[in-house]
């Protein structure tokens, strides 16, 4: 998680601490909800207003997890906006108790938002005078977004991954059972949702309906698939995975020596040394570009990368994963000053897959 005073990325800023960054598919929606507002009475104006309305909700729901999920001494990497709503990224799973908690904070927001807007409205007698509702206007732009929290809370209980009600039914059946069969149980039941939610929109024409069943159905699997994973990588060593049989490359290595390894052999990645000291790591990405750029007699040296990442042979691949740094890299294993192997993609997939099927059925 980002230190406090840490220099966020472009386009990120922090709320409550929270570092909050758009999707970069939540900013197309956008543009095209307020654009298309130029073609309404409406105007831009009022579709720009209720576009942030909507924003400042989902970001508000969003904050209502991050925020209780911080009481449970739970930090938040980042929340994330999509188009159809936010993600707030976790540190650490939580307890199944802390999970009800954490996840109803949620809808939760957005009921007492609801709730405060029309219940003004209700007061001002003005909830029975929105006979245009097809029709977004300034008039009726309170009750709209008003509708549109309480829509969004209800929606957000439906129990399927990834929204809230998906993880209230795995908190609730991991009270019981494990995780990983609570996880299994509640993604099965979320993508036979949105394969309800998929036959009901293409016979009702409903496109856009579509596209959330998809979207429901694929993170219902992303989920399943994530925690089947880290249960395999719990408490298992990068000792366990890494690659020991490697071929290293000397600093004064031209490219042409570097290319013929590449081909004589299944790495990809090489270790640059000099001496007993590791100095950078070749890729096969940054080797072609560099033939392509240098030609064949250019030096290792000027390609490599230099900012590599290491990681200790006692790291708990599971707790890699859960906190989202197990991406699509090779990372050097060292102990001490010492390399001792590399932690390919290719591997730890090829790892993951033997220990699921070396599994007892």
């Amino acid at each position: 998680m980002p230190e406090p005073n840490e220099a966020l990325p472009p386009g990120t800023f922090r709320v409550f601490g929270v570092p909050v960054r758009f999707h970069f598919t939540f900013l197309l929606i956008a543009f095209f909800l307020i654009f298309n507002g130029l073609s309404r009475e409406s105007g831009a104006m009022v579709s720009a207003l209720y576009v942030g309305g909507l924003f400042a909700s989902v970001l508000a729901h969003e904050l209502g997890h991050a925020l209780t999920a911080r009481r449970f001494g739970v930090p938040t990497l980042e929340i994330v906006m999509y188009p159809i709503g936010g993600v707030a990224k976790l540190g650490r799973s939580p307890e199944p108790k802390e999970e009800i908690w954490i996840t109803a904070a949620g809808p939760l927001v957005n009921f007492v938002i609801a709730g405060v807007v029309l219940g003004f409205l209700f007061w001002q007698g003005k909830v029975g005078q929105a006979e245009a509702m097809a029709q977004l206007t300034m008039e009726n732009l309170p009750l709209r977004l008003g509708g549109a929290n309480l829509a969004l809370g209800l929606f957000n209980l439906l129990p399927a991954f990834p929204m809230d009600g998906g993880r209230l039914l795995r908190a609730a059946l991991a009270l019981r059972m494990e995780r990983p069969r609570a996880t299994a149980i509640a993604s099965q039941i979320g993508k036979g949702i949105a394969l309800l939610m998929g036959i009901y929109a293409i016979a009702s024409g409903s496109y856009g309906l579509v596209f959330i069943a998809i979207f429901v159905f694929l993170g219902a699997n992303q989920e399943n698939v994530a925690v089947q994973q880290r249960s395999l990588l719990q408490n298992v060593p990068v000792r366990s995975a890494m690659v020991t049989d490697y071929h290293t490359l000397p600093h004064g290595s031209t490219l042409k020596e570097a290319a013929d390894l590449l081909l004589t052999t299944s790495q990809t990645e090489f270790p640059v040394v000099s001496g007993n000291s590791v100095v950078g790591l070749l890729s096969r990405n940054g080797l072609l570009q560099g033939l392509a750029a240098e030609g064949p007699d250019t030096y290792v040296a000027g390609v490599m990368q230099r900012d590599f990442r290491v990681l200790l042979p006692e790291t708990d691949l599971g707790q890699l994963l859960a906190d989202g740094q197990l991406n699509n890299e090779t990372a050097l294993v060292m102990e001490g000053d010492t390399l001792v192997g590399l932690l390919t993609p290719e591997n730890l997939t090829e790892f993951l897959l033997v220990r699921q099927l070396g599994r007892p059925r």
